[in-house]
């Protein structure tokens, strides 16, 4: 029934098992003694080969002082040891390692040790005792929490039987499926299967087959692929989408009765051309006494969505909007997302808005939250925007060039305070109607976008502000961000002096000064891409939580998520939750909104894996017609395997194998970030300009295969 290392059933077992089911048997028996007759019984081993193993196993185990005789012949575990929970990472060879936390050095779990589970599970491991000088090993006891139970792949029938082949390079078993849980799947179609049976001593899981996607290598197929390998949705349920037909589009006059009305002051929203939805809108107007009234105005999604609903529970659920290459997965049903709360223009729309009052400084002399009533006047695009800030002419100019005046003293201060200035290049795919992408271009960012940008993270600023310090100890929802490991920044600034350049400078320098200082050296030059990248990197993830410990990359002591209610689910909570402190209520316990802050932030994670997957896919796509074109390219990534180079006009990545380098042999240089010629010298390192030619596309493995000129 195997096929990812089938074989023949052997009668017997290697030597190596031996020792481990000895070290399990004396490891979880730490008291007791064991003669070699005892140790073959418990073991089961009939076989007279098998039984002979166990003396000398058990003397060299004496000799690797892990365990002690007692007295002749009779032995125990030397030390006891404990349980401890981690998470497994398993390799394709079918073994694995328990990280976690609290374990300083990774676990290895032999294959036969892993007890079915699989990358990303739970478990529950006991250590066996420690050889002198070799790594941590134990047992998996205990599946706590599965990561997944089904897995996308492709479906290959067999007489009788089928297997799914799945995708995820994690995965190193193949799925039984009984015919009778095909479901209608055919040869080489992709397809989800869910596991359902799992006997141990069984090499593959049984599954059944729960969605056919279709044929390999179509838009559709590959797109939901990509969505369901990451376990995110890609359709709404039927009663989700009927709960969201109940919701009434029209707005009464109770609705509005305690609302400030701000349809009269000129308002307009900023967003990319394809956008669908829009959920945040600017005002502007003047003040009597010559100040600036700046009104931040943000789709009121929990006034039409209410708890326990059907539609929350699945906002809850998905806890975001992903954005693929191609489209946007909302967060809530298009009845609500695109039309009931999106911001369109010349339609009267419930709104939460932070309203500020500035100075000419762009200093916050007074502030207003709460719900509101606006009719945008405008919507216009990055583009559009960015036209009238260049030109000082067109649509609403006055208003847009003063909020862009007073963005532009925001930011300035922003950064004086030390937040980082880190502007990744975005790609944007020109797509066919078939799905084909015809060409690769990177999508600007102007001040128009820094507009937006700068007065949501006032608003997100000033809301987390207004909780944190005025109302000191309240339950609340934070966008937290932690200061990087010094290791890794250490490790960073060693990579960036082979280019010359320099983190630290004498020493006295603050880290996020030094970083933008360092990324506006390296703007424009051919190192860019790496060393932004790689500065990413260093820093550490920003995460949700309910415990606030500031947000180190920009510079913030209180900071949140209030701006984006309609694609993230934090924001929802961040209305209801100011909602209750505004009316003087008080919410629900801390513990559940600290739940909900993970799930937001691993479903975040998994959103923007999903995201670069497909941005991968449509690369390699794009470059399916190129093979023997030839391009300039920067080392990107170097491994013991060969190394990795971006083409510079495109952004596509593609490997070169160490084989293929065959002027002389290499040798990985971990500590240098580089492959180095034995015989010649020669290096290959992160940062180096190279040629290549680009010698194969898998679009089965989402990889391009290149080979150096």
């Amino acid at each position: 029934m195997s096929r990812k290392g089938k074989g023949r059933k052997r009668s017997g077992v290697s030597g190596e098992q031996v020792k481990e089911q000895i070290l399990s048997v004396l490891s979880r028996n730490p008291k007791q003694n064991f003669n070699n007759k005892q140790i073959a019984k418990r073991l089961n081993l009939t076989d007279p080969e098998e039984k002979q193993m166990i003396p000398e196993i058990l003397r060299n185990l004496k000799k690797q002082d892990v365990i002690e005789e007692v007295y002749q012949g009779k032995y125990k575990a030397k030390i006891i040891h404990a349980y401890v929970t981690g998470t497994v990472d398993l390799t394709r060879m079918g073994y694995g390692f328990v990280t976690g936390d609290d374990i300083k050095e990774d676990i290895f779990v032999s294959a036969r040790n892993l007890k079915t589970a699989l990358h990303g599970d739970k478990v529950k491991v006991w250590l066996y005792a420690r050889r002198k000088g070799a790594r941590p090993e134990g047992e998996v006891v205990e599946i706590i929490e599965r990561w997944r139970s089904s897995f996308v792949g492709t479906i290959e029938l067999m007489p009788g039987f089928a297997f799914l082949i799945p995708d995820n390079k994690n995965m190193p078993f193949d799925l039984f499926i009984p015919l009778s849980k095909l479901n209608g799947a055919g040869q080489g179609q992709k397809a989800v299967a869910r596991v359902i049976d799992w006997d141990p001593k069984s090499k593959n899981p049984v599954a059944e087959i729960t969605d056919v996607l279709g044929e390999p290598g179509l838009h559709e197929t590959e797109m939901h692929a990509i969505l369901a390998e990451f376990q995110l949705p890609y359709h709404f349920p039927p009663d989700v989408n009927k709960d969201a037909e109940k919701i009434p589009v029209e707005i009464k006059p109770a609705d509005t009765k305690s609302r400030r009305d701000f349809r009269s002051v000129p308002t307009f929203t900023i967003d990319p051309a394809d956008a669908r939805d829009f959920d945040d809108a600017l005002s502007l107007q003047k003040l009597g006494n010559g100040n600036w009234e700046v009104g931040v105005h943000i789709a009121d999604v929990t006034f039409y969505v209410k708890p326990g609903s059907l539609t929350e529970d699945e906002a809850k659920q998905r806890a975001t909007s992903v954005y693929l290459v191609d489209r946007v997965v909302p967060m809530l049903p298009e009845r609500l997302s695109n039309h009931i709360c999106s911001l369109n223009p010349g339609e009267d729309k419930l709104t939460f808005s932070a309203v500020f009052e500035l100075n000419d400084k762009a200093e916050v002399i007074q502030e207003w939250f709460g719900r509101t009533i606006i009719n945008s006047d405008k919507q216009f695009s990055y583009a559009e925007a960015q036209h009238v800030i260049d030109s000082e002419a067109g649509p609403m100019k006055d208003q847009v060039l003063e909020l862009h005046s007073l963005a532009q003293q925001l930011r300035k201060r922003r950064f004086s305070a030390g937040s980082f200035a880190f502007e990744k290049v975005e790609l944007k795919f020109d797509l066919d109607e078939s799905g084909k992408p015809l060409a690769i271009k990177f999508r600007e960012m102007g001040t128009a976008n820094q507009l937006i940008e700068e007065f949501m993270l006032l608003a997100n600023r000033r809301v987390a502000e207004y909780v944190g310090k005025k109302l000191r100890g309240k339950t609340f929802v934070y966008r937290i961000h932690d200061k990087p490991d010094p290791e890794k920044i250490t490790n960073f600034s060693h990579f960036i002096k082979r280019f010359g350049y320099k983190l630290d400078g004498d020493g006295a320098t603050p880290l996020p000064k030094a970083m933008n200082r360092l990324l506006n050296s390296v703007s424009g030059k051919k190192e860019q891409n790496i060393i932004e990248t790689l500065a990413l990197r260093a820093m550490a993830k920003a995460v949700y939580s309910t415990d606030n410990i500031g947000h180190y990359g920009l510079a913030f002591r209180y900071y949140t998520h209030f701006t984006s209610p309609i694609r993230r689910y934090p924001d929802m909570m961040v209305h209801r939750l100011l909602t209750s402190y505004l009316n003087n209520e008080i919410p629900g316990g801390k513990e559940k909104y600290e739940k909900f802050s993970e799930h937001s932030s691993k479903m975040e994670r998994l959103a923007a894996e999903a995201e670069r997957a497909s941005i991968k896919y449509k690369q390699v796509e794009f470059m399916s017609d190129k093979t023997g074109r030839r391009y300039e390219g920067v080392i990107s990534g170097v491994t013991e395997w060969g190394i990795y180079v971006e083409i510079i006009e495109n952004q596509c990545e593609g490997m070169i194998n160490i084989r293929e380098l065959g002027d002389d042999y290499y040798e990985y240089d971990e500590d240098n970030y580089c492959l180095r010629g034995r015989s010649t010298g020669k290096v290959y390192t992160l940062g180096d300009k190279v040629k290549i030619e680009v010698v194969k596309a898998d679009l089965q493995k989402k990889q391009l295969d290149f080979r150096m000129i």
